[in-house]
């Protein structure tokens, strides 16, 4: 139905009841604030949801669940809004938004801190910091930390303490039928099970409570740039120095475009790059004996490796993802045989935008020690996880640069098992779900689909559907 017809649905009483028991507010299209309101950090999902509720606590989530669920409208939950795929808007429905909500409390005895899920990692960091304390989180400070979460959490210290899933002890849930849960080790422990990496398919998760970890202030940190024409002996060099590595260290491979910066020689800018990014989670001055190979794979054109705060090596990306853009990520386990980084190097070769990256992520060490059947996130196998980015700064030409993303994705993916990474599918699929959540993980999922959303109400995800549904 069109955002007239919700309008003369829903109608403007039965708005205004919903409103009336909120402590947050209510956003309509017609109010000023409407536009600013919907939008997402992706600007290539530019939808209109009837309602947008601005939840200032769980209370609030209860009521927009209830509401949702009684007036028969699709849903929308959105944190941080970085959603790639768009699931943290929607046309014609309602978005419960979390964003307001960004309560955290930090126990430096006990190393936990309870988050509360409208909090970005540039939050969350900003409070556990304060007590030399951290968590795996985004790569991009304005990344909310329940989606990422949920899908998984890849970030610096991955292989030091494992995904940001891999920490989460509890978490505080809105069930489908306005419940509130706590999920973990001993109470709902099959949903606490399927929140760690099984996406936002069970219901409005409020809180999450992680395991911290000792962590900076100072770090061993940074990026080392090489040109293209080292490419191939700088990434075949890299693969060779992971088999070693400590698990302190966490390195990801991205080849790019240089941008006009002026830490990169004029000569280098606007052409293609290779540039190796990394971070050392222990002592900075243990760590240089660990980084020093990586200065060596070639001759760099820039060094910047070194010490620097753990908060800035959390926002060192930051200038380049900014909200505003059209973004297409997608992803692929894979092993880095030689055919791999052909594969892999040959596409860089034809990225479509200057923005348009891919990158290889560095696993193992902690990540791979969780045994794959702990958690729905099971796919700990893997060497690499490779990453195709596609960002343009409008809609110009955008649909032809996702056609190279899909392309690159199935090209390299063939170098792995064919599976994803949740978080970064791309397209919301069935074939994305089964490639995230192979076999009887995804059949799990389903039993735990079953019990929570057994209609189906929490379906903008890469969705498990339930057994009445499928």
């Amino acid at each position: 139905m069109s955002i007239d017809t919700a309008k003369g649905v829903l109608g403007d009483a039965t708005v205004a009841e919903l409103e009336a028991g909120l402590r947050g507010t209510v956003v309509r299209p017609d109010d000023a604030g409407y536009d600013q309101a919907r939008a997402v950090w992706n600007a290539a999902h530019d939808k209109h949801p009837a309602l947008i509720v601005r939840c200032a606590g769980t209370a609030d989530v209860i009521r927009a669940v209830e509401f949702a669920r009684s007036e028969d409208l699709l849903v929308a939950v959105r944190g941080g809004a970085h959603s790639i795929a768009g699931f943290s808007t929607c046309d014609n429905g309602i978005v419960i938004d979390l964003s307001p909500m960004k309560g955290a409390i930090v126990d430096p005895v006990r190393r936990r801190v309870i988050a509360q899920t409208g909090l970005t990692w540039g939050d969350l960091d900003h409070e556990t910091q304060a007590f030399g304390l951290a968590v795996t989180g985004g790569l991009v400070s304005s990344t909310g930390i329940a989606g990422f979460t949920l899908g998984g959490g890849v970030g610096w210290l991955l292989r030091r303490h494992g995904l940001a899933s891999d920490n989460v002890t509890a978490a505080e849930v809105v069930t489908a039928d306005g419940r509130v849960v706590r999920a973990d080790p001993d109470e709902h422990s099959d949903l606490f099970w399927a929140l760690r990496g099984g996406g936002g398919n069970f219901g409005v998760v409020t809180s999450l409570e992680y395991q911290l970890h000792p962590v900076g202030p100072q770090v061993l940190a940074g990026l080392i740039v090489y040109p293209l024409e080292q490419a191939r002996q700088v990434v075949s060099g890299w693969r060779e120095l992971t088999g070693d590595m400590p698990d302190e260290l966490t390195t990801v491979i991205n080849l790019t475009t240089a941008p006009p910066l002026p830490f990169l020689p004029p000569e280098v800018h606007g052409t293609r790059i290779v540039v190796l990014v990394g971070m050392y989670a222990g002592d900075p001055a243990a760590g240089e004996a660990a980084v020093g190979p990586l200065r060596t794979l070639g001759t760099p054109v820039a060094d910047l490796m070194g010490p620097m705060p753990y908060t800035a090596m959390q926002t060192l990306l930051d200038p380049l993802w900014t909200a505003g853009a059209h973004n297409y990520f997608t992803s692929a386990f894979i092993e880095p045989s030689d055919s791999a980084l052909d594969a892999v190097l040959r596409r860089h070769l034809t990225t479509p935008t200057p923005a348009s990256e891919i990158h290889l992520h560095q696993l193992g060490g902690a990540f791979a020690r969780v045994p794959a059947d702990a958690t729905a996130f099971s796919q700990r196998d893997p060497s690499v996880l490779c990453n195709v980015v596609v960002r343009s700064p409008d809609a110009t030409g955008f649909d032809d640069s996702v056609a190279w993303g899909r392309e690159a994705r199935e090209e390299i993916a063939r170098h792995g098992r064919g599976s994803m990474y949740v978080n970064f599918t791309g397209d919301a699929a069935e074939d994305k779900v089964r490639a995230s959540y192979p076999g009887a993980v995804h059949q799990r999922l389903v039993r735990v689909k079953d019990a929570y959303d057994p209609t189906n109400l929490f379906r903008l995800n890469q969705n498990i559907r339930p057994s009445a549904a499928a």
